[in-house]
């Protein structure tokens, strides 16, 4: 079966047709409100979805963290299902939308939701494949489906508006949004495990950035991410533009340049998870970095059309090389009970990448063309990449020798190598709290960032 073996597991089937048609949904939606914003605004439409594009990344940054801190105490399934319906109704209003104002305050709901789902939709997939093989076909189909939306959705949307006028669109967006929600409630998924985290609110919101960027594995991620930004963004921002203003071509010559860049994914996405049986992530995810950056140098030769498709290809397989790696990192980054919060962090700290990127892409485009553009995202991308090879080092150990302190404190906890100690049998079941001694202590373990390491070994 290959990459669709992780289809056999029936919760994952479930959760990942739910994804597929929330995501094709999400594709007409994006058609649909480019017609809005020209209908609202017809002279400042591309400012409008512009602003659109910068509430989107507002939401993610704002909200995704809050989520991560508190997702542990929510019944996933239904808290997945509830946003999937909240979503759908928030669609169905955005034909109603007579003003600028009401179609932005539709779209940062409708994206502050897309940040409670899916971190909280990614941090589940690790429980539901345990197997480190398995878990990363299912990265490389989630990958692929993305890439399925981005190539279907406007193709559908092109035929349905034969048919009827775009408000269809969102209609349809809002049933596939039903959908996956009734999917979702198929889906046999597992208790959460309880955490041990202990503090006020900001404690709670905050730990998973804090724990993130303490870990350097996770800051040369990151780094990896801002190279990857740079390279999408150009894609994203300035095809149009190159195609258009530079070539003088016509509109139907953009979306087959786009489709470029989705077959170089989707190659690399088919491919991935064997490569990833016989290379560790690092060198998989250093070597993509290192092709987006060859490929954003490549056009300071300023490209024909034909000389583009190359180009967008490498960028395609680039991104996936750094992506789909990621959830592995992660999931080996943290423990069960702290993945809402690590995976919220990621999804938050990387859409801070991507809105980096879309300014100076865009910007870069305005001022210096599209030569000064390639070269702007190319240094950034370089200049990320070399900073993520030093910070992530190759010699990285997944356990350390470190030192706890001798210390004594409250916190909800069950009994693993640091909690062993005598009970009076009125502490009950665990997690249980109570307050509890910890003895000064050297040792070894897989190390992560938690309620009891608090700061990276600084020897490693």
């Amino acid at each position: 079966m290959g990459i669709f073996q992780p289809l056999s597991q029936p919760a994952f089937r479930w959760l990942f047709l739910g994804q597929l048609i929330s995501l094709l949904g999400t594709g007409l939606t994006t058609v649909a409100l480019a017609l809005l914003a020209f209908e609202l605004n017809p002279a400042d439409a591309g400012l409008v979805l512009g602003s659109a594009l910068a509430i989107k990344m507002v939401a993610y940054l704002l909200v995704a963290p809050i989520v991560g801190g508190y997702a542990s105490c929510l019944p996933r399934k239904a808290w997945l299902a509830g946003l999937n319906l909240g979503r759908a109704i928030l669609v169905l209003g955005l034909p109603f939308c007579d003003q600028i104002w009401q179609l932005f305050l539709l779209i940062f709901l409708l994206n502050a939701m897309a940040a409670g789902y899916t971190p909280v939709y990614q941090a589940l997939l690790p429980d539901i494949l345990p197997d480190e093989a398995e878990y990363t076909r299912a990265l490389s189909l989630s990958r692929l489906a993305m890439e399925m939306e981005s190539l279907l959705s406007p193709a559908l949307a092109a035929v349905l508006l034969l048919l009827s006028s775009y408000p269809l669109l969102f209609q349809l967006n809002a049933f596939g949004f039903l959908l996956s929600a009734l999917l979702l409630l198929l889906a046999m998924i597992p208790p959460q495990t309880p955490g041990d985290r202990s503090g006020g609110i900001w404690r709670r919101v905050s730990f998973g950035i804090r724990s993130y960027l303490k870990t350097p594995r996770l800051r040369g991620v990151l780094l990896l991410n801002l190279s990857l930004s740079a390279a999408g963004a150009m894609i994203i921002v300035n095809t149009v533009v190159y195609v258009r203003a530079v070539l003088g071509l016509g509109e139907e010559q953009v979306p087959l340049l786009m489709l470029s860049a989705g077959a170089g994914s989707m190659l690399a996405a088919l491919v991935l998870p064997r490569i990833l049986e016989h290379f560790h992530d690092r060198p998989v995810m250093l070597s993509g970095a290192g092709l987006l950056v060859v490929a954003l140098l490549a056009g300071l030769l300023q490209p024909g059309y034909e000389g583009l498709f190359p180009i967008w290809f490498l960028i395609g397989c680039g991104s996936s090389m750094v992506l789909i790696p990621t959830g592995r990192v992660l999931r080996q980054s943290c423990r069960e009970t702290d993945r809402n919060d690590y995976f919220s962090a990621n999804f938050a700290l990387t859409h801070g990448m991507w809105l980096l990127g879309y300014l100076l892409a865009g910007t870069l485009g305005s001022q210096w063309g599209m030569s000064g553009a390639f070269f702007g995202l190319a240094l950034l991308a370089a200049l990320a990449l070399l900073a993520a090879m030093l910070i992530w080092r190759r010699n990285d150990q997944a356990e350390l020798w470190h030192e706890h302190p001798e210390m004594e404190h409250l916190h909800p906890h069950v009994h693993d190598e640091h909690h062993q100690h005598e009970h009076e049998g009125w502490e009950g079941p665990e997690p249980h709290v109570h307050p509890h001694y910890h003895p000064q202590q050297k040792h070894r373990h897989r190390f992560v960032i938690d309620e009891h390491h608090a700061h990276w070994p600084k020897h490693s």
